[in-house]
């Protein structure tokens, strides 16, 4: 049967499903983990909470963990929200910052084993189910921690001094621990170390360190997820050492290091966020499975320890990002998306062996209600072109795409800049893009020079040059999409949140009439209150960036879009929460300010009780209502 002949409608006019309204009541699915009897239990943020969700292992119906504790950790941008073992769950209550511990069955409350100051991420239960692990941060002195499991002790710091912690992890016989430490002014992924200590019982019961040795990293090497094997064997970490994140593993009685992948492609992150994991062992410690970011996709891998023999695993059509893996006798599991697929929560059965695929994969949780056709959503492009300096410059091209409507002559152009800018944009699931794509915009998501996913050499050239590389890689892709005859040179938009949204305002002010219009979420405006106010994480990242103040005062003073307003002529759109502590809401209020006072067209909205990034669904509803309102008076109809 032939398709039904397409309305024609100007693009930006098309009718899309993906209203607002759908887009803020989609749940975001975090983490997963197993317990030892085969319980999965997972972390989705809704709207009034972030809840832990236990499927039983007997296949009963998944419930909550409980109906009155949100859990986060509070560590910095947060992560390493809770950790499983034995049949308890351990988890950061959101309000306090205390660690609490509840069964996972028998229904027995949630009870406080750690006092309430400070904030806590990563409880780690140690595999006898004695003790837990777990990071502090309490008037910005940071610290890995012990306390007795049923929290009838007072916890004890185990190692402090270093700026930063992340990731501890207990070897299987409960007396040796690894953690990973960082300091300013490095980032983890500009440089971090990763230790091993040994514990023994003291006259009070609870361990301490008797002895520790740094294994691997510097302030020039970045370290990852280290990882004991489940005999004990080993201890793997992610090291970019050969300016790649590849997969090492220590032997524990030789001493020797290995390099497990040699592919150019990442199999690490950049630790945004504790808790973050991109591999895992198999239950005999013979292979390790492991997601490899390579070319924009996430897929999985199996390697064997002894032969190094890699094969890819099958995940399952339309899987093109995978994240927060976890391995246990019971399976795989992890949460997977693609271009068509809202993010899901799946497990697979272990290969029968290292030559056989897994079985098809099962679902246990969707992100939304997937109520719209696969037809509603644009398929990425992985685009490449040149830089004025004639490097790579990498990205996603989503081309309007709709069912029912066609339109005449070029599309309208989003140039899309992801934040951090320590970051990558990647081919998952982007309700954003979708909500634009399916209403007529094409839309660019630029992986400008300093992006990671393309090794640490190309990360590393936005060193000295943040406000500059962003800025001309997102103008040099919009200008080859619109030479390839994919962009209407005359409508074209940037948008950005957090260090994105710096580089919309820099793009403005350095190349005025270049973009119709700019969206800013929460962007920067001013370099020099940003280093000075901006939360313990981030306190030095801009040395890097753009300089040690106050040496580089004349570079901070130049890359500030609030000292140069007055070359902003160009339509903008600015978002703001009122309650955010990395970009505070007086770096918006003094732009809006100086746009209001020459009559620059714009729009500035403040949402009260949100921070770094919106959450709750009438902020997402009405941030959508407002960016469409914004683009259609002067982008469409301009």
């Amino acid at each position: 049967m032939a398709s039904p002949a397409k309305a024609l409608r100007p693009y930006g006019l098309w009718e899309s499903p993906l209203s607002p309204a759908n887009i803020s009541k989609d749940l975001r699915l975090s983490d997963v983990a197993w317990d030892s009897d085969g319980t999965l239990i997972w972390l989705e943020r809704r709207p009034d909470r972030a809840a832990l969700v236990l499927q039983p292992a007997d296949g009963q119906a998944p419930r909550d963990l409980n109906s009155q504790y949100s859990a986060a950790g509070r560590l910095g941008y947060g992560g390493g929200d809770f950790g499983v073992g034995s049949g308890w769950v351990y988890f950061v209550e959101t309000v306090s910052g205390r660690i609490y511990r509840q069964p996972t069955v028998g229904g027995a409350p949630a009870q406080p084993i750690t006092p309430a100051f400070g904030a806590c991420a990563c409880p780690t239960p140690s595999p006898d189910g004695r003790w837990l692990l777990f990071l502090r941060s309490y008037e910005e002195r940071d610290s890995l921690e012990i306390v007795d499991a049923e929290g009838q002790q007072w916890p004890q710091k185990l190692v402090a001094g270093d700026d930063f912690y992340m990731q501890p992890v207990w070897h299987p016989d409960s007396r040796r621990i690894a953690w990973i430490a960082w300091n300013h002014p490095n980032m983890p992924w500009d440089g971090a170390e990763l230790w091993l200590g040994m514990l023994e019982i003291t006259a009070n019961g609870l361990p301490l360190p008797t002895d520790r040795v740094k294994i691997a990293g510097d302030k020039q090497t970045s370290i990852f997820q280290p990882q004991f094997s489940p005999d004990g064997r080993y201890l793997a970490y992610v090291s970019d050492a050969d300016g790649w994140q590849q997969l090492y593993l220590y032997d524990l009685a030789s001493g020797e290091h290995r390099q497990l992948t040699h592919q150019l492609a990442e199999h690490g992150l950049p630790a945004w966020i504790q808790g973050l994991r991109t591999y895992g062992f198999d239950p005999g410690g013979q292979r390790i499975y492991v997601l490899r970011n390579q070319n924009h996709l996430v897929s999985l891998w199996q390697i064997d320890l002894e032969t190094g023999d890699e094969q890819r695993l099958s995940v399952g059509e339309g899987y093109t990002h995978l994240q927060q893996i976890a391995v246990s006798p019971h399976g795989i599991a992890l949460i997977a998306s693609g271009s068509q697929t809202p993010p899901r929560a799946l497990t697979l059965p272990l290969p029968a062996n290292r030559r056989a695929q897994p079985q098809a994969a099962r679902i246990v949780r969707r992100s939304s209600s997937e109520e719209f056709a696969p037809a509603y959503y644009s398929q990425p492009q992985i685009t490449q072109w040149r830089s004025k300096d004639g490097g790579p410059v990498y990205g996603l091209y989503y081309p309007p795409h709709h069912p029912a409507y066609e339109s005449q002559g070029l599309p309208p152009l989003i140039v899309k800049v992801h934040g951090g800018p320590t970051s990558q944009a990647m081919a998952s699931f982007n309700n954003d893009v979708q909500f634009f794509t399916s209403r007529g915009y094409g839309v660019l998501e630029v992986n400008f020079r300093g992006s990671t996913g393309f090794g640490r050499a190309y990360r590393e050239l936005l060193k000295g040059n943040w406000g500059v590389y962003d800025v001309e890689d997102a103008i040099s892709g919009a200008q080859y999409l619109v030479k390839e005859g994919r962009a209407d040179g005359q409508r074209l938009v940037i948008l950005g949140g957090s260090s994105g949204g710096y580089t919309v305002l820099k793009a403005l002010v350095d190349n005025p009439g270049f973009f119709k219009a700019g969206v800013c979420l929460y962007g920067i405006t001013n370099q020099f209150t940003l280093a000075l106010e901006t939360h313990k994480f981030e306190k030095h990242y801009a040395d890097s960036l753009l300089g040690a103040l106050p040496e580089a005062a004349a570079v901070y003073r130049e890359r500030s879009p609030i000292f140069f307003a007055e070359r902003i002529r160009d339509p903008l759109a600015l978002f703001q929460g009122e309650e955010d502590t990395v970009v505070p809401r007086a770096q918006s209020d003094a732009l809006a300010e100086a746009l209001r006072h020459r009559g620059v067209p714009h729009i500035y909205h403040v949402y009260p009780g949100e921070g770094h990034g919106f959450r709750k669904p009438e902020t997402l509803a009405h941030y959508y209502r407002e960016v469409e309102r914004f683009l259609l008076q002067y982008v469409i109809f301009a």
